[in-house]
């Protein structure tokens, strides 16, 4: 005899599976991200480009006239898929300072002129790069670029597929620590970026790194 319980009981509805996204549909997604990135990398850049002219002209001027040298440092820096290109920074250093990343110098604030130290604390140096932003070579966010002979920190973003991305004059690693974090931890905040990257994380980095340059945190030379 067939129970009545087991024909007229109702199995539990089953939930629908959250189902991924296709391949194309992914790298649609990705392109779509990517072209809203570089549209407001653009129009961001030209604005502050704008917003900093006069600034920027006064640390020209300054630069001029404590040290002896160019205005603009131009270094070998390493961009996406590993491409090198020219990054530029108002010089805070001497010009016959190691081309080696500054925390590898013995002692760094002898190679600094008068005025580098200020420039570097309240991250004034940094204002060319918007040109490297403008011409697509870097973005706001993004892991930062590796000098050309920083090998060690090359090969584990490369490892990791962090070399996909374009570089920035900010990033997760900045605001977790800057100049203080070691290599490995620097690598691992990149990967956390690579992995969780959209427009709304990029608001919250400059947000963030706005904070950090007012309050003058994790510049340790």
């Amino acid at each position: 005899m067939i129970s009545r319980v087991s024909i007229f009981r109702r199995e539990p509805a089953l939930k629908p599976r959250k189902q991924p996204l296709p391949a194309f549909a992914e790298t649609i997604n990705l392109r779509y991200t990517s072209m809203i990135k570089r549209s407001f990398d653009y129009l961001l850049s030209l604005l502050l480009l704008g917003f900093f002219s006069a600034p920027m002209l006064v640390v020209a001027l300054l630069i001029k006239l404590t040290s002896t040298g160019p205005v603009l440092y131009w270094s070998d820096r390493v961009g996406r898929h590993n491409a090198i290109f020219k990054m530029p920074k108002f010089r805070t250093m001497r010009v016959d300072t190691p081309a080696v990343a500054t925390h590898l110098l013995a002692d760094p604030d002898q190679f600094l002129t008068p005025l580098g130290k200020f420039f570097r604390k309240s991250s004034l140096d940094e204002l060319p790069q918007l040109l490297s932003i403008l011409r697509g070579d870097m973005s706001f966010v993004g892991p930062r670029p590796a000098l050309f002979n920083q090998y060690d920190l090359i090969e584990l973003r490369t490892q990791k597929g962090i070399h996909q991305l374009t570089p920035g004059l900010t990033g997760w690693a900045q605001i977790n620590g800057r100049d203080e974090l070691p290599i490995p931890v620097k690598v691992e905040f990149d990967e956390y970026y690579l992995l969780h990257r959209s427009i709304f994380l990029d608001i919250k980095v400059i947000v963030l790194t706005a904070f950090k340059v007012i309050r003058r945190e994790g510049v340790v030379h």
